[in-house]
């Protein structure tokens, strides 16, 4: 009677590893300065484009300006800040006023919820007046790092970097300082960007994004550093 063999238990081959991104190189500091150099020339005096009368109305502004864009902050705004344009105005408009002036913006009730109470805070706790101090600025209903940094940066010429997606994503494109979140595009971009370029380089990143670089289609045939990205999104 033959004897069957029993066949050697067969490995299981290991799944592959799955192919690691290249890392793309950064930009020297010289390429760096020439990215801010070229923006400072198209743009040498680069602004915001929410409107405002003061820093009271520039911290509701951009409070108000969070998922909505400021062509659309800026209509509802238009009437809100005839009327009130400091906190104790703001406070004597009320919630339900202030909820029907915002009802064109997303999240509307939210925001004149924090509007109102942002106020009563400028009001019982900082003499009615906008602190030029981030910590504190952040200790405001509705306010973030993001808004902080708008605030201190438009108001009170700091030099911050408010990360918004269009910052965001250029950062990440060209890349100057990629990062996967906001606060760590921002403090690498605080330790890239030249000295002489800090007051107005999220500006110019900001706009850069929102009319050139776009999310979808960037416009590269425009970028007046396209010789500069790396991006693989590039069009041209």
């Amino acid at each position: 009677m033959a004897v069957l063999k029993s066949k050697a238990p067969q490995k299981k081959k290991a799944p592959a590893k799955p192919a690691r991104k290249r890392r793309r190189k950064l930009p020297d500091a010289a390429t760096v300065h020439e990215v801010f150099a070229r923006f400072h020339k198209a743009n040498p005096e680069p602004k915001g484009e929410l409107d405002y009368v003061n820093p009271y109305t520039l911290l509701v502004a951009v409070v108000l300006s969070a998922q909505a864009t400021d062509v659309g902050v800026n209509k509802a705004t238009k009437e809100l800040f005839r009327l009130a344009d400091t906190p104790e105005k703001m406070l004597a408009l009320g919630e339900d006023r202030v909820r029907e002036l915002i009802k064109t913006i997303g999240l509307f009730r939210t925001k004149a919820k924090n509007v109102i109470l942002l106020s009563e805070m400028l009001v019982r706790d900082h003499g009615s007046v906008v602190p030029a101090n981030r910590e504190i600025l952040e200790t405001l209903p509705g306010v973030g790092r993001k808004t902080a940094n708008v605030v201190l940066n438009i108001a009170f010429g700091q030099e911050t970097i408010a990360v918004d997606t269009h910052l965001f994503r250029v950062s990440n494109r060209i890349p100057l300082a990629p990062g996967k979140n906001p606060l760590e595009v921002e403090l690498g971009l605080e330790k890239v960007i030249p000295a002489e370029f800090r007051r107005h380089a999220h500006h110019w990143l900001i706009l850069h994004g929102r009319y050139v670089c776009k999310a979808r289609r960037p416009e590269c045939e425009r970028c007046v550093v396209n010789d500069l990205c790396t991006s693989s999104d590039k069009t041209i």
